[in-house]
């Protein structure tokens, strides 16, 4: 329905999403092609007296350019008016009884009508005024030769076909402006999405600069006081140390420099110890009061606390769905440190199966079934949809992989394997 612009040949209605609209126009343009052309022949011979010869070269000219409106309906236009007009003309030429509709015949205001339906699904609103100027003005213009006086009811040409441009301008408005809305809640959809990736990357990038800027505060103090520590340094040491905090202070200050940007002031409350694998105790239990018993198989092994942080993010995101979604739901949630990813025989252990050969790494494991009882909808309402990103980013930043989907007897899975060795984080 939208305007085509010049060079382009596309069918009326090619944008529709069903095939049967789309094949409309083609339709029904057939049918009036077929239908006026015999018509318009049979009328202007027996009930106004036209030759025969005139009549089959006027009813050609008027009906059969309708089949060409479907792709070009301007062009058609221009054919069917001058059609029209010349049969007016040639209507004069004969004495008809004043009962007859005249300057243009009734097939004649059918396949008009058509026609300016066809215009207003295609062209722009300047066109279709256009159009009816001139329609007016040939009606107008021939009344003045009416051999039968000319009244209102003469004026139909032009009344059926400004109502059909209008029509048609109308419909394709409203097309337009569907077509946009829809464009334009997918643009927001992927907004959306790429603005919660952004957040959730932002956020990693403050937590990761709390672990870094520990272990570098670490550093600089260790190297600030190996003098006082150790007795009986060489002054190279200690010259080194020296350099070895100067250096880690420097360090430090750029990575608060360049990363001070992510924290507004809404992330001050972040600036605490960021959690790990001892704090998922805590937060299994918090999620128990909320929504029932949630059956907790913890991990004792040290990991490195970009893992740890990583696994309590998947931990509280995977939980904070089973409070939304399956409230009362059997939950289970485990960590272990396995071998090498599908050397287990543990049936959940589906994640990443192509990874063998690697290293040590901690599998983060959290199952719910259905709810015991089904919900009308979720406890929130405004949520985002895109919770699991955080979870995917996190995986990918320690090098991980993640399986997450529906179980077939209901509820949900969400399996992280997390690698633990320097190598399995390149």
């Amino acid at each position: 329905m939208e305007p085509v612009e010049a060079g382009r040949s596309r069918a009326v209605l090619a944008g529709a999403s069903r095939r049967w609209v789309r094949g409309l126009p083609w339709a029904l343009a057939f049918v009036l092609s077929v239908a006026l052309l015999p018509t318009t022949i049979v009328v202007l011979t027996a009930d106004y007296g036209l030759n025969g010869a005139v009549a089959g070269g006027l009813a050609v000219a008027q009906a059969a350019p309708l089949l060409l409106a479907v792709v070009r309906p301007l062009q058609a236009w221009y054919v069917v008016f001058l059609g029209d007009v010349a049969g007016a003309l040639a209507l004069l030429s004969v004495d008809f009884e004043e009962r007859l509709l005249w300057p243009f015949p009734p097939m004649e205001l059918v396949g008009y009508v058509g026609l300016c339906l066809a215009l207003g699904l295609r062209e722009r609103r300047r066109t279709l005024v256009l159009v009816w100027l001139a329609t007016a003005a040939a009606n107008v213009g021939l009344g003045f030769a009416a051999p039968h006086g000319f009244g209102a009811r003469e004026l139909l040409f032009t009344i059926l076909g400004g109502v059909a441009l209008l029509l048609g301008g109308v419909l394709r408005d409203r097309y337009e402006v569907q077509r946009r809305l829809a464009e334009q809640e997918t643009i927001s959809e992927a907004e959306r999405g790429r603005r919660t990736l952004l957040e959730e990357r932002a956020r990693i990038a403050r937590e990761l600069h709390d672990v870094v800027a520990h272990h570098m505060s670490v550093i600089t103090v260790q190297a600030d006081t190996a003098e006082y520590r150790l007795r009986a340094l060489p002054p190279d040491v200690r010259e080194e140390f020296t350099s070895i905090a100067s250096t880690a202070r420097e360090s430090l200050g750029e990575m608060r420099r360049l990363l001070g940007v992510l924290r507004n002031e809404e992330a001050h409350g972040e600036l605490v110890p960021q959690p790990g694998l001892a704090q998922i105790g805590q937060l299994v239990e918090a999620t128990a009061r909320t929504v029932g018993p949630v059956e907790f198989s913890p991990c004792e092994a040290e990991v490195p606390e970009a893992v740890g942080l990583s696994a309590y993010r998947i931990v509280q995101e995977a939980l904070a769905n089973v409070v939304r979604h399956a409230p009362g739901a059997a939950t289970r949630v485990s960590l272990s440190v396995d071998g090498p990813v599908g050397d287990g025989d543990d049936p959940d252990d589906r994640a990443g199966r192509d990874g063998g050969g690697r290293g040590e790494r901690l599998t983060v494991l959290v199952v719910n079934g259905p709810p015991p009882r089904p919900r009308d909808g979720p406890l929130e309402v405004g949520g985002t949809g895109h919770g699991l990103v955080g979870m995917r980013e996190r995986v990918r930043l320690v090098g991980g992989t993640l399986d997450v989907g529906p179980l077939p007897a209901g509820g949900f899975r969400v399996a992280a394997h997390l690698p633990l060795t320097e190598k399995d984080f390149t």
